[in-house]
């Protein structure tokens, strides 16, 4: 015993834990916020294009010059389609933030069969029950804007490109975005998936102000069915597909309208 005296015995470091931080979903105002962030990311990328346009415009820039840069086929085509690629940006920028997989967190799966036969047979009874609604008001059906767009792009054409934009890159960029972050972060908040779902629908509806009063309305409940279709069947890509197809027959029925009406 005594030669153990005044040794010294090493004691072997205690390792340190550290927790790990665990996935979450943003709620109400972390979406909110985050939300804001994404929609920025949108109008910068596609006001990149309308800036592109602008600095190779010839001559003075005077109010003709603005309509015809800012409403040609062509700047509005290739805007929607940059208006992808940030929008997936900052979305992977904010979820990547809550550390909760990207698929996971919009729902990034397929669906039944059914669901998309459910889904595509309600949509066409809700927008052909919005069409009688606007012929026994006595609305015309005119091209309107969409119709002054199909003419600019046919022009230039890019009418192939209106169709990518508007059938394929605006159904990703806004489905992503409402039914897909801001839908799952509001349906776990306060507000519940209903209030989610009318919430999400109505910011959804602010992006298309473009449009009138009665148009915005059609888009309001379009908006309210799919966000009902993206809780009912938990897949983001159901809404994305049924809104591809829903802006293929706008155009289509645009086009016609255009041809008969010239």
């Amino acid at each position: 015993m005594d030669s153990l005296e005044g040794t010294v015995v090493p004691v072997a470091p205690i390792p340190v834990v550290r927790a790990q931080r665990q996935p979450r979903i943003w709620k109400f105002w972390g979406t909110v916020l985050w939300g804001l962030f994404v929609f920025a990311a949108m109008f910068a990328g596609q006001i990149a294009v309308v800036a592109w346009f602008v600095l190779r415009q010839e001559g003075p820039f005077d109010v003709v010059a603005a309509i015809h840069v800012l409403g040609g086929g062509l700047t509005i085509s290739l805007s929607v389609i940059m208006g992808l690629p940030a929008v997936l940006a900052a979305l992977w920028l904010a979820i990547h933030r809550s550390r909760t997989p990207f698929a996971d967190y919009l729902a990034l799966r397929w669906t039944s069969w059914s669901n998309l036969l459910i889904g595509a047979i309600a949509l066409f009874v809700l927008v052909m029950g919005w069409d009688l609604l606007s012929r026994a008001t006595g609305r015309e059906v005119e091209p309107g804007f969409m119709g002054e767009v199909l003419k600019s792009a046919s022009a230039d054409g890019a009418l192939w490109l209106l169709v990518i934009a508007f059938c394929v890159a605006a159904p990703v960029s806004e489905e992503f975005f409402a039914r897909g972050f801001l839908y799952r972060g509001w349906s776990e908040s306060f507000l519940r998936p209903p209030g989610a779902i009318v919430l999400s629908s109505a910011v959804w509806t602010g992006l298309h102000l473009q449009y009138d009063w009665f148009f915005l309305g059609e888009v309001f409940s379009i908006g309210l069915l799919f966000g009902y279709l993206r809780y009912r069947s938990h897949s983001i890509w159901l809404t994305v597909v049924l809104h591809g197809f829903n802006n293929l027959a706008a155009v289509m029925q645009s086009m016609w309208l255009v041809g008969h009406a010239g």
